[in-house]
């Protein structure tokens, strides 16, 4: 099945009700796996209007079982923007702060959406499907005003951006055994597929596009299906992986995998207020693209800023306790507060509490004496170290 066909599938008229239209609570979203995660027992917590498996049993357990085995995500509240058309690569090269022009087809780049000061509006990944066909993928807190700004900011463009997000539902398979759990359910070709790429394909007899990305630090698969296949693709996927040790995973562990990678939380480590380069993320805006972009100029002067003299910088602390710090706590250093943590939480892989800070820059080299956190008027001590805490082994 080619692309366009795939597209077709995904887009055609035998669609299922929608997650709005099927929840029985108005203003509650729930997936086409809702029944089936309630089945397993998970409880379920509200996540950007969506109604989602927070954990099955032990969050610790889960998070381990992606480290050394495997997990199985519901993504399905993730949002889902295509842009067709003859210009919607120039269309995203103006609308992102990336040059998303130079991405090949069947292949995808992680990339943000400014406003016109710089500040973030979302990070995103962007799968080109085709030569004229490109998948925009936000955070489902931003999904809305991801979609509204590319429309915005098609105007004058011969491109077209569709919301996709009710026909789609997403799964991903994560961990060191994913490759081989993927591989027993699908023809397509997964050693071939880099990190950052995707394909058509066919997994346990149903349509997929098959995509080589994560929010864990480990290798793993993510696959766009149609919403009426998720639960089918759900069950062969847990068959095909039991052997394996692949478990069902919430978004409790899904949190503490990405804070260990050292990978940024949307509304945590970036927001409005912060450019990329503030998040130390500068090296996602291209100025050498062709064509301007919105942000250009704010972003060239926060570059110059950040260069020069950055106000403060994104680290990791480790703590020398056992006291979790969260998000909004004060980083404090000689009686003085120096920062503020954005995330925070127990490391299961580290056996410590580790947090993710954004410090003034005189405190932020890995291995500055006398950072601590205050953690409700206690001054924790803490180790600043570079980010991030975990990197698999390749």
């Amino acid at each position: 099945m080619g692309r366009n066909d795939l597209a077709r599938h995904f887009l055609g008229d035998d669609r299922p009700m929608s997650s709005t239209e099927s929840s029985a609570f108005p203003g509650v979203r729930r997936t086409a796996l809702d029944a089936l995660h309630r089945s397993l027992g998970a409880t379920m917590t509200d996540f950007a209007g969506w109604d989602m498996p927070l954990r099955y049993g032990s969050e610790r357990d889960e998070h381990i079982a992606v480290r050394t085995r495997a997990g199985l995500f519901d993504l399905s509240h993730m949002g889902e923007i295509t842009v067709t058309g003859p210009q919607a690569a120039q269309l995203l090269n103006h609308a992102l702060v990336g040059n998303i022009a130079s991405v090949g087809v069947g292949r995808a780049r992680y990339t943000m959406i400014c406003r016109a000061d710089g500040g973030i509006l979302d990070d995103l990944i962007v799968y080109r499907l085709a030569e004229a066909e490109y998948m925009v993928v936000a955070n489902a807190s931003n999904a809305q005003v991801v979609l509204d700004a590319l429309v915005e900011r098609a105007a004058g463009f011969d491109a077209e951006v569709r919301d996709d997000r009710d026909n789609y539902a997403l799964i991903a398979v994560q961990g060191p055994e994913s490759p081989a759990i993927l591989k027993s359910v699908t023809d397509a070709d997964l050693d071939g597929l880099k990190y950052y790429a995707g394909l058509p394909g066919t997994v346990a007899g149903v349509p997929a596009l098959i995509a080589r990305t994560g929010y864990t630090g480990e290798d793993g698969f993510e696959l766009f299906v149609a919403p009426e296949h998720a639960v089918e693709l759900w069950r062969a996927l847990t068959r095909a992986g039991e052997s394996a040790g692949l478990v069902p995973c919430g978004l409790s562990c899904r949190d503490t995998l990405r804070l260990e990678a050292g990978m940024p939380l949307y509304g945590h480590e970036l927001n409005t207020s912060l450019t990329p380069f503030d998040a130390g993320l500068g090296r996602v805006v291209k100025f050498d693209k062709e064509g301007d972009f919105v942000g250009r100029e704010a972003l060239a002067e926060a570059a110059s800023r950040a260069e020069a003299n950055p106000p403060r910088v994104l680290v990791g602390l480790i703590a020398e306790g056992r006291r979790v710090p969260r998000a909004g706590y004060p980083v404090v250093a000689g009686g003085e507060v120096i920062g503020e943590v954005t995330s925070g939480a127990p490391s299961p892989t580290l056996g410590r509490p580790i947090a993710m800070a954004y410090v003034d820059a005189a405190h932020a080299a890995p291995g500055t004496a006398g950072v601590g956190v205050d953690i409700r008027g206690s001054h924790e001590p803490y180790e600043v170290v570079a980010l991030p805490f975990y990197k698999r082994q390749k």
